[in-house]
């Protein structure tokens, strides 16, 4: 099995088309098909079938393309190592991050190393931990970035850069910061806002909800985390946030922070990648600058 075929199976997926397909490869449509069937007889089993004058994959054909894809981006992964490994100074470097520490942490790591290795272009892609760390399985980025509880994944080798405690927010004059010792039906009573459904806040929210058998009465959901410390600010709401995204709030007195009653499960700031992928020497120097950055979160100096 060669690299074209894996190209073609991917390609026939996402055109149905093999004119298409032959155009995108800069092959003839014959040569296409020669692929085609080379690979069905390889495999032994049915793979394309037409329909309505389009061709797609059958059901053997959707198992192999979860493979192809995997391949294919290893194959481009290889090529881009090897053209860029002579020299740290040049190439591009696909990071993905979840809110918090795309937010509070990356600005000022991303402004050093860019004065450092102008000629590296880095690009940021910010989505909710799960979807961050679905991204690194299938290849789309180098380096994940991402604030979550500890964590095994497939293929995934996370190393922890800091701590992100879970923490209870609400105003300095809210009537939950003066009481001495919160349970969780006060925090069900209390208006409260609600993160988005995908991110890891939110599903830590909501298995804290379950565990302790109470059900937030008076609820606001929004996906921004800044829109949430606002609605906080505004003195009716409380909500469940990373301190580290407070950190200046608490500092400047317009918030005050209490421990989650009955919250056990402990959030790090982590660096994961995929072990399938040889990290290229961009990748090595960057994780060493997020290394320096986390050690100074950790002791509050950032």
């Amino acid at each position: 099995m060669n690299l074209m075929k894996l190209k073609i199976v991917e390609l026939i997926d996402r055109h149905h088309n093999m004119t298409s397909v032959a155009d995108i490869l800069g092959i003839k449509q014959p040569t296409v098909t020669f692929h085609m069937k080379s690979l069905e007889e390889e495999m032994q089993v049915k793979l394309f079938e037409s329909r309505n004058g389009k061709t797609f994959l059958t059901e053997a054909g959707q198992a192999l393309l979860h493979y192809a894809v995997k391949m294919n981006a290893l194959a481009k992964e290889s090529k881009r190592v090897v053209r860029e490994y002579d020299s740290l100074y040049r190439g591009t470097l696909n990071i993905g991050a979840s809110y918090v520490p795309a937010t509070y942490l990356l600005p000022r790591i991303l402004n050093a190393f860019s004065q450092e290795f102008p000629g590296i272009r880095i690009s940021l892609s910010v989505k909710p931990s799960p979807v961050i760390r679905d991204m690194l399985v299938r290849h789309q980025i180098d380096l994940g970035i991402i604030s979550s509880e500890p964590f095994t994944g497939q293929s995934l080798l996370a190393e922890s850069l800091c701590s992100d405690d879970l923490v209870l927010v609400c105003t300095a004059d809210h009537p939950l910061a003066k009481a001495e010792a919160l349970e969780p039906d006060q925090i069900a009573r209390t208006p409260f806002a609600l993160h988005g459904t995908e991110s890891s806040t939110r599903q830590l929210t909501d298995q804290w909800v379950e565990r302790h058998g109470v059900r937030l009465r008076s609820t606001v959901e929004l996906d921004s985390l800044e829109a949430i410390k606002q609605l906080v600010l505004l003195g009716h709401h409380i909500s469940f946030m990373s301190r580290m995204a407070v950190r200046r709030e608490e500092e400047q007195g317009w918030m005050h922070i209490l421990p989650i009653p009955g919250h056990q499960a402990f959030r790090h700031i982590y660096s994961v990648y995929n072990a399938d992928r040889l990290p290229s020497v961009q990748m090595s120097r960057f994780r060493e600058v997020l290394r320096e950055a986390g050690a100074q979160a950790e002791q509050g100096m950032l």
